[in-house]
């Protein structure tokens, strides 16, 4: 009788207790973002709008290229009075090339070469981990709610609210934030695109402001690509000839 007692406690064990489930690891969630959205090195090409509130509207076409973590540059194709401009980053310091007015004049990730609500760190975008870390993440339902710090005061924005589906791993919306708590302007993916060599992530990303009342930039990205560059094109010598890349 004690036998079968005791087989029968046995049983029932599974039901009565289980392990408890493993923590969320936010780094970890946070590095498989930065890969899904973007590989390591990469070129792409991108337009840019700008719509005010009275529906009026300008937009830009960007040629980029990638490498690794800190390294980036983007060159104007048009407007044609955009037309040769080009960008730098080079981890948190930033650069404007204007043809015909000498050396690269210094920017800063808070500017914005186009106007609008982006502002040149959404523009010169670096992986969210090399500059943030992960405070608090919690999961709810289908999605993960990750809650980052900047690593320090020159990122553009002291902290995001970033919401993340945990099937696919891509951002849905992120909202960003200055040090006082005050909300500077929320960013929104959408549309899935496959683009080819495993890359598949959204294609757009709109983002609008209570700062800027009315107005909302468009992020719409195009033939998106793994490819390795030399370590040349990221210098300030290198700026007049990005063309020479496409």
């Amino acid at each position: 009788m004690k036998r079968v007692v005791l087989a029968c406690v046995l049983m029932l064990l599974p039901l009565v207790w289980a392990p408890p489930a493993p923590a969320l690891d936010g780094t970890a969630i946070l590095l498989q973002v930065d890969r899904k959205m973007q590989p390591e090195s990469y070129e792409m090409y991108r337009k840019l709008i700008n719509v005010e509130p009275d529906g009026k509207t300008k937009e830009y076409v960007l040629y980029t290229v990638k490498k690794g973590q800190d390294k980036m540059v983007a060159l104007f194709l048009s407007p044609a009075s955009e037309k040769g401009r080009a960008t730098l980053r080079l981890g948190d310091n930033m650069w404007l090339y204007i043809p015909n007015v000498g050396k690269p004049i210094r920017i800063t990730s808070l500017q914005s070469v186009i106007g609008g609500v982006f502002n040149n760190s959404d523009i010169l975008n670096l992986d969210y981990s090399v500059e943030y870390t992960v405070q608090n993440i919690k999961e709810d339902g289908d999605r993960y709610h990750l809650e980052l710090k900047a690593r320090n005061a020159t990122v553009a924005y002291d902290s995001l609210k970033m919401e993340v589906d945990s099937k696919t791993m891509l951002p849905l919306t992120i909202e960003c934030h200055a040090a006082s708590g005050m909300l500077i302007k929320t960013l929104r993916y959408s549309k899935i695109e496959d683009f080819g060599d495993g890359i598949v992530r959204p294609s757009m990303l709109e983002t609008d402001s209570p700062l800027h009342k009315g107005y909302k930039s468009v992020m719409i990205f195009a033939r998106l690509a793994s490819k390795e560059f030399a370590d040349e094109i990221f210098t300030l010598n290198y700026l007049p000839r990005v063309e020479e890349l496409r």
